[in-house]
């Protein structure tokens, strides 16, 4: 059985006081916000952008939260007020869809990934990823960040992605945990772990690391981030807001942050 490190002999306690302040911050609605979108945490720089962008637009506002899908999944289902959900995997949206908290017909795939290997240093040498490849040499005595590999998507696919190329046995035991994608790539901008698994997009949204190497699509199912609009929210304007993400404006905003846009205008359920 894996063991995996952390950052400290805090962390535990760190991470649970992180979480009771993402729960915080979801589960109360500001009176001044029309729509309340509950998204993965890799959309951050494209979801501040857009929300900025449909405010513009239609003079309504939109409250982005952001986190890791497992627990934004969890959140909605304990009855926090949301209105639209983009997760980083089917399997959350699927998970409140069998809860009967998706407005029927509204879901749809929305956007695509890829995943990569970063690194602290700028002049990193590039890392050839294939079946077997020596991650673990490469690490030595140092950590590897990745998102929570049993629950937040980003960290699924990673550790998918390093069993499929037969090396997440002698990786595990180096494996730093993040609360989502976005503290793991902090850690490595940081420079607290000298490599780290994140999306593509996030490495794009991060000057502080490098891109090293890119896995190989066959190495883990494949990254797809679905939309819908929830029974717990306001059906209409979640519509309005779902029809805004499958237009131009939204659409360029994730061109430009390295998506690949799965949809259109005229996309239905997935």
């Amino acid at each position: 059985m894996p063991s995996f490190r952390s950052f400290g002999p805090a962390a535990a306690t760190r991470l649970a006081l992180i979480m009771a302040c993402v729960m915080a911050a979801t589960t109360v609605r500001a009176a001044a916000d029309d729509i309340t979108v509950f998204a993965a945490a890799s959309l951050k720089t494209a979801m501040d952008t857009i929300a900025a962008d449909w405010t513009a637009a239609t003079g309504l506002t939109a409250a982005v939260s952001l986190g890791g899908s497992s627990e934004l999944a969890r959140q909605i289902q304990q009855g926090a007020p949301a209105d639209v959900f983009v997760s980083a995997n089917p399997e959350w949206m699927d998970l409140l869809e069998a809860d009967g908290l998706v407005v029927s017909g509204s879901r749809f795939d929305l956007l695509g990934n890829r995943l990569v290997l970063i690194a602290h240093d700028r002049d990193a040498a590039p890392v050839d990823i294939a079946p077997g490849f020596d991650l673990a040499g490469l690490l030595g005595e140092d950590r590897l960040a990745m998102a929570m590999v049993d629950a937040v998507p980003a960290g699924i696919y990673g550790k998918a992605a390093l069993t499929g190329l037969g090396v997440w046995d002698a990786v595990a035991p180096h494996v730093a945990q993040a609360s989502n994608v976005r503290a793991a790539l902090a850690y490595v901008a940081a420079g607290e772990a000298p490599f780290g698994i994140v999306y593509a997009t996030d490495a794009v949204a991060e000057d502080r690391v490098s891109v090293v190497g890119t896995f190989p699509e066959t190495s883990h199912p494949a990254i797809v981030y679905p939309a819908a609009a929830l029974t717990t929210g306001d059906s209409s304007l979640a519509a309005d807001f779902l029809t805004y993400l499958r237009g131009d404006a939204a659409r360029d905003v994730f061109l430009q942050q390295g998506f690949t846009v799965l949809t259109s205008k005229t996309a239905g359920r997935n």
